[in-house]
């Protein structure tokens, strides 16, 4: 059996703070496939842009290992990792931070090109710059714009088509569509989706908003305080939800149909926990309803069902 595209395993980002250390990420253990995406759920500050750009390389990982076709990255020096990036990319959250504004459009999308130099000739990049333009959704009018003269979804089209550029198979995308409306949103996700059907793309796709997740997704991670704490199928988490959180967070999904519109919801109480030098048993336990003395022992990420990992004692197929 071929290995996972990307693999981590125990995964750490600790940051050092004046009152201790923080665990922005902690213990992670994922698997994506080529041609899958893996949703990352959880609420602000849980760490899901942490683990993107630790994978990334962007921050340097504490501990743990990140692979890439079974070899494990964190090693690389910067020239390896450089030649690695033509396979993995990212797309940030902000379509305007993200670019550069004193470049044009036409020189943004090139930019990756120059750096590995693998397109040869002004009017070969010019051309391979038009065929990203076109493959995005952005009329060739836009080649000599810049940056502030679009609208946000144009500066997210723009954003893909710079990932793009390199011809990755993986691509972490952290909160592409958070800043876009609800209509240029839809139209960014089936971008991508269509993408992800043509040329088998890979994505770890970072939100908030479980609606999006659960229509980009294959398999679906939730986060809290920096771990794992609930990992499925798409269609396996929506059906079967094992942690109070995963349940929690699933409850809080509005529905346009009103013979629900009465179905129980799961509010959390209490305060989040103290990401730094938490203590060793859950996390969640202080807004948990279901929390004994037990919770406070170390909680592992178990298979409750086949494929479906759940870190909580007490959660039962």
């Amino acid at each position: 059996m071929a290995a996972p595209l990307i693999e981590t395993r125990n995964l750490k980002k600790y940051f050092q703070t004046p009152r201790g250390l923080l665990h922005a990420v902690d213990d992670v253990n994922l698997t994506i496939n080529e041609g899958q995406t893996l949703g990352i759920v959880g609420e602000s500050g849980c760490g899901k842009s942490t683990l993107g750009r630790t994978i990334m390389r962007l921050v340097e990982a504490t501990d743990g290992e990140v692979l890439y076709e079974g070899e494990d990255i964190l090693k690389y020096d910067k020239k390896q990792m450089k030649k690695m990036h033509t396979s993995m990319q990212m797309i940030f959250q902000d379509p305007f931070t993200s670019l550069n504004p004193r470049l044009s459009i036409g020189e943004i999308i090139a930019e990756p090109m120059k750096v590995v130099k693998n397109v040869k000739g002004k009017e070969a990049m010019k051309q391979r710059v038009h065929e990203l333009m076109d493959m995005c959704g952005l009329p060739q009018r836009y080649y000599n714009t810049y940056p502030h003269e679009l609208d946000g979804g144009r500066r997210q089209r723009v954003g893909l088509a710079r990932a793009l550029a390199l011809n990755p198979k993986f691509i972490v995308c952290d909160e592409p569509v958070s800043a876009l409306d609800v209509s240029i949103q839809a139209q960014i996700i089936n971008l991508l989706m269509d993408l992800q059907d043509q040329h088998g793309l890979a994505y770890m796709f970072i939100t908030h908003d479980l609606c999006v997740v659960r229509h980009i997704s294959d398999f679906i991670a939730v986060m809290y305080l920096g771990q794992v704490v609930e990992y499925a199928a798409r269609n396996e988490l929506f059906a079967h939800q094992y942690h109070p959180y995963t349940v929690a967070l699933l409850s809080a999904i509005p529905t346009p149909d009103l013979s629900r519109r009465n179905r129980e919801r799961h509010l959390l109480q209490g305060e989040v926990g103290n990401p730094i030098n938490p203590e060793p048993g859950c996390r969640f336990a202080s807004r948990c309803k279901y929390a004994t003395e037990a919770c406070k022992a170390p909680q592992q990420l178990r298979e409750i069902t086949p494929g479906h990992f759940v870190r909580c004692h007490m959660a039962k197929s």
